[in-house]
């Protein structure tokens, strides 16, 4: 289960980070460990990285652009296509995944790239941009 965990953290890592710097990669993974904790999400890594509307007709297959990270339903392959950034991304998830890094989200919960804003933005506490990304916490 933790190979799997320590996967499902690096690929997201991966697909929506990997041209940031190291601390934005860390801040990417640590928004799905602040979500793994808070009880509004699921309670593990790979169903808070899979998150998303799917089809009735079969509930393991998410609606293209319905998912909680864009990259797990883009339509796109998911394919794994520059092995040095895998790597960074495998070692990033370890150490998030054993909280030995130091917050730098303080909370967060939500990000997205500074191009677009999301409509659920305003309903959140502005945190910090790291890089492209920023950063939410959902007060409670």
């Amino acid at each position: 289960m933790l190979v799997e965990a320590l996967a499902c953290l690096a690929m997201n890592v991966y697909h929506e980070a990997r041209d940031q710097s190291l601390i934005g990669q860390v801040a990417v993974a640590q928004v799905v460990m602040n979500r793994v904790k808070d009880s509004r999400f699921p309670n593990s890594i790979c169903e808070v990285v899979k998150q998303g509307q799917t089809y009735a007709w079969n509930p393991a297959i998410p609606i293209k652009h319905r998912c909680q990270f864009s990259w797990y339903c883009d339509g796109k392959p998911d394919t794994i296509s520059n092995s040095e950034a895998w790597e960074t991304s495998m070692f990033v998830a370890k150490y998030v995944h054993k909280n030995k890094l130091h917050t730098l989200v303080e909370g967060a919960t939500h990000y997205h790239a500074h191009y677009v804003l999301p409509a659920w933005a305003s309903s959140k506490t502005l945190v910090t941009r790291i890089d492209d990304h920023i950063f939410y916490r959902w007060e409670k």
